[in-house]
């Protein structure tokens, strides 16, 4: 077991810091959730949580609303940017805090190293302590900064022991994944995000093409890539997730297997939580199949190519 792997299986230790941690009140109306990579695809679930709970909210690229925020939001009034950097030193989303405040934004930031740049920049910070060994592969502080975001947002998300189920139940997954190709990961909602994130993370830990889409959304050209080398993760939303059974059903007619998450699939796995609760009861589950592809393939999770722990515009 490489230092990717041990990781992601102690996770759930630090996860009770970031359930309980004091969080600020948001009082404003409007609410801008910035990041970058897997901070990005965090901010796209948190977003979707606060406007399930009736407040307006919108993930952006930290480089594109340091740069352009008139582009995503044309009357700022009365908004909260909360940025999200688990180095708190990511270039781009410092850029971001920065950029708010300097246009009269308040701001909160959220990272997992005590006194970094992030923190200190915004008006409001959550510093959430992370699993120490972590490297490159974000994994951990994902986790922690997807439960606050999501409690930011008023959602109770879901429980470790729901987690470490969902982690346990792919345990077994390798004979779906063996010789795979082909990844696409399918979410709605809140899920899209741990979709795009669950695709991410199979991507960098194993060298491998893996795409997200809304499930609906699939039918409509990309389907025509799927074969046998095909393998669909399926993020099941407990409110549409009849419709997208269909969905699933249509690429195993086509040779792709399923793994099906709070649905039917090749391999079936039981979800605890509704909702946008369930970005984080898969979280670990998705990380951990990045890390079984890559094994298959005898790749070194611990570095993988071309990445870095931080990343910073010279």
């Amino acid at each position: 077991m490489n230092v990717t792997e041990k990781v992601i299986r102690e996770q759930f230790a630090f996860w009770q810091g970031a359930a309980s941690a004091p969080l600020p009140q948001i009082t404003q109306r409007t609410v801008v959730v910035v990041g970058c990579g897997t901070s990005f695809y965090l901010a796209q679930s948190i977003a979707a949580a606060f406007n399930e709970g009736g407040r307006r909210a919108i993930p952006v690229p930290g480089a594109e609303w340091a740069r352009r925020m008139g582009t995503y939001l044309a009357d700022r009034s009365d908004t909260l940017v909360i940025g999200l950097s688990r180095s708190g030193t990511t270039t781009e989303t410092v850029q971001a805090i920065e950029a708010s405040r300097a246009a009269g934004l308040p701001t909160l930031a959220i990272s997992c190293e005590e006194g970094s740049t992030i923190l200190q920049a915004a008006d409001r910070a959550i510093y959430l302590p992370t699993h120490k060994e972590e490297g490159i592969v974000m994994s951990v502080s994902a986790s922690l900064m997807l439960i606050a975001g999501l409690r930011l947002a008023g959602v109770t998300p879901a429980r470790a022991a729901e987690a470490a189920a969902a982690m346990a139940a792919v345990e077994g997954a390798d004979d779906l994944l063996r010789g795979k190709g082909h990844f696409v990961y399918l979410g709605a909602g809140a899920m899209y995000g741990a979709a795009n994130e669950g695709g991410l993370k199979l991507m960098e830990m194993s060298i491998s093409l893996s795409q997200a889409f809304h499930p609906l959304e699939y039918r409509h050209g990309p389907i025509s890539l799927i074969d046998e080398g095909s393998l669909v993760v399926m993020l099941y939303s407990a409110e549409t997730a009849e419709e997208e059974a269909k969905v699933v059903a249509d690429v195993r007619a086509k040779g792709a297997k399923v793994i099906g998450f709070g649905g039917p699939g090749d391999l079936s796995v039981a979800l605890a939580s509704k909702g946008p609760a369930r970005a984080v009861e898969v979280l670990p589950a998705l990380q951990l199949l990045g890390e079984k592809v890559a094994l298959l393939k005898g790749l070194d999770t611990s570095q993988p190519r071309h990445l870095t722990k931080v990343v910073t515009l010279v």
